[in-house]
């Protein structure tokens, strides 16, 4: 039921791109069956490439040959060799690059012999397409899911309500927070960058980085919360990443499973790393940030990382900043800086916070030149003169971090006061689903697309 339900969940969307997610799904199912009876770790290697072939093949053709076709043919031009553009029509399939790395995790595991691979087709079916995070995740490993998929989905009456409220938790950050910052975003984007100021630029990398992350830590929830009320546990996916005291810190707290999973299959064997123990959804990039002589992988994993986002320049430079910025972190813990004002998170939230935003602009920016251009006035001293946007930009900018700030304080607490007064904090907390409830209704749009779906 799981996987006809799921199936039935995406064709809403286009029935006729459910082949091509089958396609992955039986390809990594028989592959891994294959590689639980070979011995010879020639024939292992074969099956490994056959699934990683036919995975990010699939991906490279709908994602990213119109991009590396008119790269290519733009350098033959610039070489003096007149080439028309080729004019394709591919239209991206929604969450291909979530279930493709999903159906990767699996068959890789089986070739480490992490897990054993799983014999009922359906069951294997249902992880891989299990409709609450099919199209923008959180990615999930088969030794997660499959043995919750096996026994009779029976939610309790806990699962209900923790699900509801984590649902009704991520509408309101969709409905309420993203979709009302989208519009200042959408304008200051919009504007051209010489009647910006230095001031406009930060509020407008802060302003994207609260939507980009209310958007689609939402989406995190109603996956969640939706599995939740199945009796299905997904690990979480965000842990309040702007209050990260470091750029690791940071991508232990951001897109949770993703970071682990390019840790596990990408940058670990990049590095040369035998990855002998079994993998989790958990961690961030933590493991991958200690090791020092691993520069060049490093380096190599982010650029790979911001091109999964997007088939753009401004993506690969986005991936490129967060290993500069982690390897200069990296160098910086060798020297011990002694403040008596300050405490090393205090300051290192406080250095941490404004390079984690200003990254969020090449993600956001039309183009390296706009980003080039909007990064060169934070640095540009005589453009802090003046304001180019409405006041109401910089007031929610404001606002949004110092309730991020709060919100995460108290979540930090949450558990505190459960224990000291479960009664108060009950009331509480079914007053403040109360409240937001009406005010979701009101500003629910008809069409509102989550942010992660494009990619």
């Amino acid at each position: 039921m799981v996987f006809i339900a799921s199936l039935s969940f995406y064709g809403f969307w286009k029935f006729n791109f459910i082949p091509v997610m089958l396609f992955s799904v039986i390809l990594d199912y028989f592959v891994a069956l294959r590689l639980e009876h070979a011995s010879c770790p020639r024939k292992r290697k074969k099956l490994l490439f056959i699934s990683l072939f036919g995975n990010l093949g699939l991906l490279f053709y709908f994602k990213y040959l119109i991009f590396f076709s008119n790269n290519a043919i733009g350098l033959v031009n610039l070489m003096g060799i007149s080439i028309d553009p080729i004019l394709f029509k591919i239209i991206l399939p929604l969450g291909i690059s979530f279930y493709t790395f999903q159906t990767i995790s699996y068959t890789v595991d089986v070739y480490r012999g992490h897990i054993k691979p799983e014999k009922n087709f359906l069951l294997y079916a249902s992880y891989v397409t299990f409709f609450p995070q099919l199209i923008a995740g959180p990615i999930l490993r088969a030794e997660e899911v499959i043995h919750q998929l096996s026994s009779s989905l029976r939610a309790s009456s806990l699962d209900f309500y923790i699900g509801f409220k984590r649902i009704v938790y991520g509408l309101f950050l969709k409905v309420i927070l993203a979709d009302n910052i989208a519009p200042l975003v959408d304008v200051g984007f919009n504007s051209s960058v010489s009647q910006l100021s230095a001031i406009d630029v930060w509020t407008l990398s802060f302003l994207f980085g609260f939507q980009i992350y209310f958007d689609f830590s939402a989406y995190s929830h109603i996956a969640i919360g939706s599995a939740r009320m199945m009796g299905i546990k997904f690990p979480e996916n965000f842990n309040f990443p702007y209050i990260a005291t470091s750029p690791k810190d940071f991508w232990k707290r951001w897109h949770i499973s993703l970071s682990s999973w390019i840790r596990d299959y990408l940058y670990l064997p990049l590095t040369g790393t035998i990855v002998s123990n079994k993998s989790s959804s958990l961690g961030g990039l933590e493991q991958a940030v200690t090791q020092e002589k691993k520069n060049k992988a490093l380096f190599l994993t982010w650029a790979i990382m911001g091109l999964w986002h997007g088939a753009s320049w401004t993506f690969v430079l986005w991936g490129l900043y967060h290993s500069a910025w982690i390897f200069i972190f990296r160098l910086s813990n060798k020297i011990k800086v002694v403040n008596i004002f300050l405490s090393s998170k205090v300051r290192g939230f406080i250095i941490t916070l404004p390079i984690m935003m200003l990254g969020w602009i090449p993600f956001r920016a039309e183009s390296l030149n706009v980003t080039f251009s909007m990064w060169s006035k934070v640095i540009d001293f005589s453009a802090y003169g003046f304001l180019s946007m409405r006041e109401n930009a910089y007031l929610v900018a404001a606002m949004l971090l110092a309730g991020f700030i709060v919100t995460s304080f108290i979540s930090s607490k949450s558990d505190y006061f459960l224990s000291a007064q479960p009664k108060l904090f009950r009331v509480l907390e079914i007053t403040f689903f109360c409240l937001i409830i009406p005010f979701i209704l009101i500003f629910l749009r008809p069409i509102s697309q989550f942010i992660y779906f494009q990619f």
